[in-house]
């Protein structure tokens, strides 16, 4: 079938070529009436704008890339559906690409987004040494990096204060009256779980606690790894009355794993969590966690990138958001 044309849709309308074009740009040089017949005639016509065209006209695509490291990840999947929410509401629509935790692929698919034209990119980085990877092409499209903290690093991102957050889980855990704390799925080779490591070692200097870590030996974290872990872990004599999980998703595979061997939980062992994915509050769940506000971060990744394309804002911006307890019903008083 040939595709139909701006000027198939000016001749069927009895209209200009220019009347059509200010019709799909909301031109108010034309009245309300006459565009909505246009727009009727292009419905009707299976019209579909040329925005490679209209790009160039405009220079601007209305599209933001947004590349994660792993789109199966609870917390990434939904850090998405916000974002792309946020991004809608301001007329822009998403291009999502999921990295694999693969740094060499991340960088390939930042070389699709500034070939597609993208106005502007977000970047869930899939490691630390993300920043260095993708630092030349950094001039060449806005970018602002989203959930993990890069510190000094001159170049915008947003991020949950994570020490902060376990600081207060460790807090929390001891306001209960526990004082031997494991620290479960501490994990190498990323920031974010660098500063929760931190913070949870900055509350036990607080309280007088001897720290306690259970290593997380994957390359990342997930309900199938915690629940690995969890076994491995209970198959050992148990010296401590509460577990802090560094994620949502270990801590409900530390749940499954407690099921199969008959441990109660909060009865025997309390669990604390982070993140505050969705499936924490589920009834049979109900997860005590760290909250990372996702719609905030997902709100403010979008106004500071916004802020960079619209604006042509020079510079970085470093955002770092407050985490909040979430109290369920997965930890008891020792």
């Amino acid at each position: 079938m040939k595709n139909v044309t701006i000027k198939d849709v000016a001749k069927a309308a009895g209209v200009s070529y220019s009347t059509v074009s200010r019709a799909l740009s909301g031109s108010p040089e034309i009245s309300a009436d006459t565009r909505d017949r246009i727009l009727q005639v292009c419905k009707q016509m299976n019209y579909t704008a040329n925005t490679v065209a209209r790009a160039m006209v405009m220079k601007s695509t209305k599209l933001l890339g947004l590349i994660l490291p792993g789109v199966n990840n609870p917390f990434m999947s939904e850090l998405a559906y916000h974002i792309d929410r946020q991004a809608r509401a301001r007329g822009y629509n998403i291009i999502l690409c999921n990295s694999s935790r693969k740094a060499e692929q991340e960088a390939e698919l930042f070389e699709l987004m500034i070939g597609r034209q993208v106005d502007g990119i977000i970047l869930c980085p899939s490691a630390p040494e993300s920043y260095e990877t993708l630092k030349p092409h950094l001039n060449r499209v806005p970018t602002v990096f989203v959930g993990e903290n890069l510190r000094e690093t001159p170049e915008s991102y947003v991020s949950v204060d994570n020490r902060k957050g376990a600081f207060l889980g460790v807090e929390y855990l001891y306001g209960l009256g526990h004082r031997e704390i494991l620290y479960f799925g501490r994990r190498r080779g990323s920031n974010t779980h660098q500063l929760r490591a931190e913070g949870y070692e900055e509350a036990c200097r607080e309280f007088g606690l001897t720290p306690r870590f259970c290593y997380n030996t994957f390359s990342s974290s997930s309900i199938k790894y915690g629940y690995q872990l969890a076994k491995q872990l209970f198959a050992q004599e148990r010296d401590y009355t509460a577990i802090f999980a560094s994620t949502d998703t270990n801590a409900l595979g530390i749940l499954q794993a407690a099921e199969e061997i008959g441990l109660k939980i909060p009865e025997e062992l309390s669990l604390l969590g982070f993140d505050n994915i969705h499936d924490s509050g589920l009834p049979r769940i109900n997860l005590t966690t760290v909250e990372q506000p996702m719609k905030m971060l997902a709100s403010v990744a979008v106004d500071v990138l916004l802020d960079k394309v619209q604006n042509e804002l020079e510079g970085y911006t470093h955002r770092i958001l407050m985490p909040t307890l979430v109290e369920r019903s997965s930890c008891l008083p020792r």
